[in-house]
């Protein structure tokens, strides 16, 4: 999820997240594993309220989606994408190091889940891959990949969050990318927007029980869902969650 501005839940309290590693996804990405003070109990597609309190008391909250699925453990990790005018991602990306504190809360959602044994096509733009990497690892640990397929969108290889993890060569669950400004030269997809084309195949793998989970920008998500709709997909059948940028 991006630097998106929220407003806390009074039903989850505030508790102290110690930085245990730090690692680069891509140029503008970056993955902070945290340790709770006990299991965080997250189903895959939550988020956490990341909130930072300068010395002279002001404070800015933002909400991140966990990227590590459920495990048990007292760990999640958060991917953050920096944002140029973002004061939180800008932290988080610049100053914060291992062994540093942070406050969060969390876990925050219960509509954008997938509970890991129903059929889903997972659709993502951009940092929109992060709650749905959690899905695909929650699979991957369960050995339900047979119940999931996924659809990302990135502007560049180099722009493509968890590249190397996602399995583009045939890796399980199957991945279709659409690259929109430059692609590997041996890419099977012509560049472009994401369409029709891009879901049919998946949506008839999965059968007609298949829940969509889509998560991307306001327009991306808006563009998908029409093209579901176009699908015959069922409204029901279709859940979206949006972000946007926040100064």
């Amino acid at each position: 999820m991006t630097d998106a501005l929220v407003a806390p839940r009074p039903t989850h309290p505030w508790q102290t997240a110690t930085v245990v590693a730090l690692r680069t996804e891509t140029a503008r990405a970056r993955t902070i594993r945290l340790a709770l003070d006990g299991p965080s109990g997250h189903l895959a597609g939550q988020h956490y309220i990341v909130r930072l309190t300068a010395p002279d008391g002001y404070t800015a909250a933002r909400s991140y989606s966990v990227a590590s699925p459920p495990d048990g453990s007292n760990e999640i990790e958060l991917t953050v994408e920096r944002l140029a005018d973002g004061e939180v991602s800008s932290f988080l990306h610049d100053v914060l190091e291992v062994g540093d504190t942070i406050e969060v809360r969390g876990p925050i959602g219960g509509w954008f889940v997938w509970p890991g044994d129903t059929p889903a096509l997972l659709v993502g733009g951009g940092s929109g891959l992060v709650p749905l990497m959690a899905m695909v690892r929650l699979a991957r640990s369960t050995g339900r990949t047979d119940l999931l397929r996924l659809v990302a969108s990135a502007r560049t290889p180099a722009d493509l969050l968890f590249r190397d993890e996602l399995g583009l060569d045939g890796g399980a669950p199957p991945v279709t990318v659409a690259y929109t400004r430059s692609a590997p030269p041996d890419h099977p997809r012509p560049l472009g927007r994401l369409g029709a084309a891009d879901l049919a195949p998946h949506l008839d793998a999965l059968g007609g029980d298949a829940t969509a989970l889509v998560c991307g920008s306001a327009g991306f998500a808006d563009h998908v869902t029409g093209l579901l709709l176009g699908l015959d997909v069922p409204t029901d059948h279709i859940r979206v969650e949006r972000f946007g940028p926040s100064a």
